[in-house]
């Protein structure tokens, strides 16, 4: 199956998805709230629209969970052995503040694992993206591409942290702590969204922490471009690889880095 994929075709959904949530963020707009008290814009409908009907009209035999049409039940989606997992816009909050960090997510699942990943940045026209076995990509606005390398870090250079206010819990104030009795300095980066991860991927980061709550959408798609970059996302307790799909989309506590850690 993902070798009938067109990558660049995932690429032009996500792009035009970013182009209609731009059109929004340039307005005034209004702001709801979910159930779970997360923000929901007119920008996080229509680029939802724009995703699952260009992705129906394309690949008709591939069914899609989304963030905002999410109620599949398990005892369907379980049986699936491909599918698309999407987050028309993540960081509605960065989104609703007015400061650039938000991001379109795309990731073709199989079975629990993610092989193809794009992420598309509008506001910074930034694109993000990996295929399984053919590496991982950035494209500036400028329509340079060029292909992430894997990156090797060395041991007597800064451990560059990505620890965001927002999430700054006790328990990720305890995991800094041990970092900073292994490593002579830490920088900390904070960013928003999926951006976190494409820093991983490029190497302008070592390690993320999340020990807060995160849904599947929200990092599918930044771990298929981590792993082809070289880096992996784990469960904090097992160490091992995160997987999709579950009977409960919630993720568990989980630490992206690189793989030579």
């Amino acid at each position: 199956m993902i070798e009938n994929i067109d990558i660049q075709k995932i690429n032009s959904i996500t792009k035009k998805a970013g182009d209609e949530i731009m059109k929004i963020y340039q307005q005034d707009f209004d702001v709801d709230y979910k159930a779970d008290n997360s923000p929901l814009t007119k920008a996080d409908i229509k680029s939802n629209e724009i995703i699952t009907d260009s992705l129906k009209n394309i690949y008709p035999e591939i069914p899609i969970l989304s963030e905002e049409n999410k109620e599949v039940p398990y005892n369907i989606r379980k049986n699936w052995e491909y599918f698309w997992l999407i987050d028309p816009l993540d960081g509605t909050k960065e989104f609703v503040k007015k400061n650039g960090e938000f991001t379109v997510n795309i990731v073709l699942i199989y079975k629990d694992t993610p092989v193809l990943g794009v992420i598309y940045s509008p506001a910074l026209e930034l694109l993000y993206y990996a295929q399984k076995e053919k590496g991982a990509f950035k494209q500036e606005k400028d329509a340079n591409t060029k292909k992430l390398p894997i990156y090797n870090r060395t041991n007597n250079t800064t451990l560059k942290v990505i620890a965001p206010k927002s999430h700054y819990t006790q328990e990720t104030k305890e995991f800094v702590n041990n970092l900073k009795n292994q490593h002579k300095k830490i920088e900390f980066i904070n960013i928003g969204s999926s951006l976190k991860l494409c820093l991983i991927a490029e190497g302008k980061a070592d390690i993320y922490p999340r020990l807060t709550p995160t849904m599947e959408w929200d990092i599918a798609a930044g771990q298929a471009i981590v792993e082809q970059a070289g880096g992996k996302i784990v469960e904090l307790k097992t160490q091992t690889t995160l997987k999709y799909n579950k009977q409960d989309l919630l993720n568990p506590w989980f630490v992206t880095k690189r793989i030579n850690m």
